[in-house]
């Protein structure tokens, strides 16, 4: 094994024993940003979810909290009301949208999974924001491909957010295009996919993490290409894309 593939599975485990969804190079100061300015602000709903979800066995499918406080006030910033989710988990990316918005905003979240979604809905409840909230359970595809072909849909969504299936981002974005107003945002989370989107070819990579690779390379080489957007990519989390529609 080369030293850059050691390296970055000695990188990889020490993040893992963490059990944090970080890019920075230092847990410590990962730490430092969690503990200075996300947890002492995060909303006692979210940080209920977080505990919660940090049990399931999924839970390296969650939103970080970095990633959270981001979204929920970027929300606020870009003043959305009308938006939507692909991929729900448990629903902390979803209370902190729901949060954000005014009381009559409106979700519409989709996601294969109910029964995750429902591990986090009594602290959605408790919390005030369930009304906001249209969950569907099933592939988002289809569900799009009907609010395309319908067309009262079309530039109606001030922000959208995908954290889903990688394979299908592409398939995602070129529905969504349409369906996001000019000067709307679109999220796609992921889009460094745990740092293997530079990954040498012999790094030690987990067999989830090698195969949704060329679909995250290739999203970001579309994005980085689609004159209909303007885009920002942060190190948030496990990397966040932010597309603005121009056009």
């Amino acid at each position: 094994m080369s030293q850059t593939a050691v390296a970055t599975e000695n990188q990889a485990g020490r993040h893992q024993e963490v059990g944090h969804k970080s890019l920075l190079q230092s847990d410590d100061l990962y730490q430092y940003i969690l503990e200075t300015s996300v947890y002492p602000r995060e909303p006692e709903p979210m940080k209920e979810l977080r505990e919660i979800t940090a049990n399931h066995p999924w839970n390296i499918m969650t939103t970080s909290a970095d990633e959270g406080q981001f979204l929920n006030m970027l929300l606020k910033l870009i003043n959305a009301k009308n938006t939507m989710e692909i991929g729900v988990y448990t629903g902390y990316s979803l209370l902190a949208t729901a949060l954000a918005l005014p009381d009559d905003g409106k979700i519409l979240a989709m996601d294969i999974n109910k029964e995750n979604y429902e591990l986090g809905l009594p602290v959605i409840e408790k919390a005030g924001v369930a009304h906001k909230i249209e969950f569907k359970e099933g592939p988002a595809l289809p569900v799009l491909d009907q609010m395309v072909a319908d067309g009262k849909y079309d530039g109606t969504y001030d922000f959208i957010f995908v954290d889903a299936d990688k394979d299908n981002y592409l398939n995602y974005h070129k529905r969504l295009i349409d369906l996001v107003k000019v000067g709307g945002v679109i999220g796609y989370d992921n889009t460094l996919w745990n740092g293997s989107v530079v990954a040498p070819p012999d790094a030690p990579l987990r067999k989830y993490v090698r195969y949704y690779r060329d679909f995250v390379l290739e999203l970001n080489k579309a994005l980085a290409a689609d004159p209909r957007i303007e885009i920002c990519q942060l190190p948030v989390g496990d990397g966040i894309t932010l597309c603005r529609r121009l056009c």
